[in-house]
């Protein structure tokens, strides 16, 4: 599913094209931004009859399938772990892993782009422009984002009154709760009984990840008409802060996989992050040129079993949960991306509203479908609710792929490293048990 998703056919790769469109879009926007100006008549009619409608048609079918795919992932995440009360122990080591070092990660990479901020490049007077231009979508978002302090109603707010209005209203944490606490009942009633739900959650499940591949098909294009929008209006100025989200986004990726893990592993798990990494890299390899954690899952258990002497039933438990649910990587993306479009748009974001962003980084992080794209219309729900518009994911698809491989290796690195944490809290392995050779 992944390849046919993240290549289109036998042709030029997906990949491929929606670079191209997004230089093909800023060019030509730049070009007549300098030469005709952003109100001329032509350039007004191409983008309210042409790039408007193309760049919105393939927006609204992101934000048309975040919230079955948010319900339908959550809801099967937590109900694969099987009876919580035979695999607590473990599944809990495992799951506590994986939502720890995903928080770190979250929090590591909004500490980077807060230092560095990138966004910052963008001159006051487009920053200006930027929200009176996209006004009517962002305001009434903002005044939410502004009005709403972070404290004890926050997380009464979670628990929603009625999770059909929480999806329609755009109220994720509402259907993020409800999808955990419905997988989580799922495993407390007799499998015979909780069978037929779950295929229809595998159902829904698959059709969305379908129609997310439907809506990468038109990426190309909805990049290219929304990158034309900005850049018609407000030429190269916006382009410039570019390579340095992408300079933040893949330091923070290469800190978090050689400093915060490799610390992680000398001092928790008691491995060398010499050993560790030279036993795993040829897996690592495989997930940067995939970009799938699941279709790396077989070289992962191979790795974990043979490369460091981990018991296959601890491996084969772990790394299948850890595929979509260990997602370091991921959260540092979706946190450094929130903000940075947050400094683009001149949205100034509170304290409270920081922590929203990790929260809400680890939680769609570990959310997200396990195929190319998968993290774009939970991203897109993200800067829904802290007011950036939904144009601005436009500014970062098309370099997108690059931190898409980088990202993956992230998770996989941390997915292998989780099995090895797990074991060593069971008194089943130690880095004693690390073969002599790599394998």
């Amino acid at each position: 599913m992944a390849e046919s998703i993240g290549n289109s056919g036998t042709g030029m790769k997906l990949h491929t094209k929606i670079l191209i469109a997004l230089v093909v879009g800023a060019v030509s926007g730049i070009v007549v931004n300098t030469q005709l100006g952003s109100t001329h008549a032509g350039v007004t009619w191409v983008n309210t009859y042409l790039a408007g409608p193309v760049g919105q048609v393939f927006l609204r079918m992101l934000f048309m399938i975040v919230m079955p795919l948010v319900f339908s992932s959550i809801a099967l995440g937590v109900a694969g772990l099987g009876d919580l009360r035979k695999v607590g122990r473990i599944g809990g080591k495992a799951i506590g892993y994986f939502l720890g070092t995903t928080f770190i990660a979250a929090t590591f990479g909004l500490v980077m782009v807060s230092a560095v901020q990138p966004g910052a490049a963008v001159p006051e007077s487009v920053k200006a422009e930027l929200m009176a231009t996209y006004a009517e979508d962002a305001s009434s978002k903002i005044e939410a984002q502004a009005a709403g302090e972070f404290g004890i109603n926050t997380f009464v707010n979670i628990v929603t009154r009625n999770p059909i209005k929480s999806a329609a209203d755009g109220d994720m944490l509402g259907v993020i709760f409800f999808g955990l606490l419905f997988g989580a009942a799922l495993t407390q009633i007799p499998r015979e009984r909780a069978e037929p739900m779950l295929k229809v959650l595998e159902a829904i499940n698959d059709v969305v990840i379908v129609i997310v591949g439907m809506a990468m098909k038109l990426a190309p294009y909805g990049v290219a008409g929304l990158i034309f929008g900005v850049t018609s209006r407000f030429g190269f100025a916006l382009l410039k802060p570019l390579g340095g989200f992408v300079f933040v986004v893949l330091g923070a990726l290469l800190l978090h996989l050689f400093v915060n893990l490799s610390l992680i592993l000398r001092f928790v798990i008691g491995i060398s992050p010499l050993t560790y990494f030279s036993r795993v890299r040829a897996t690592l390899v495989t997930a940067f040129s995939t970009s799938s954690s699941s279709a790396t899952l077989p070289a992962a258990l191979k790795t974990a079993t043979d490369g460091l002497g981990v018991p296959p039933k601890i491996a084969g438990f772990v790394l299948p949960i850890g595929s979509t649910m260990c997602m370091n990587g991921t959260s540092i993306f979706e946190g450094i991306t929130v903000i940075f479009l947050c400094q683009v748009f001149g949205i100034d974001l509170t304290l409270g509203g920081m922590v929203m962003v990790i929260v809400m980084s680890v939680i769609t992080a570990v959310g997200a479908a396990g195929v190319p794209g998968g993290s774009i219309p939970l991203l897109v729900g993200i800067l829904a609710m802290v007011g950036v518009p939904g144009e601005g994911i436009a500014i970062v698809l098309g370099v997108d792929r690059i931190l898409d491989m980088t990202r993956t290796v992230v998770n996989v690195a941390g997915d292998i490293s989780a099995t090895a944490f797990v074991a060593k809290s069971e008194g089943v392995w130690d880095a004693s048990m690390v073969p002599a050779k790599a394998v």
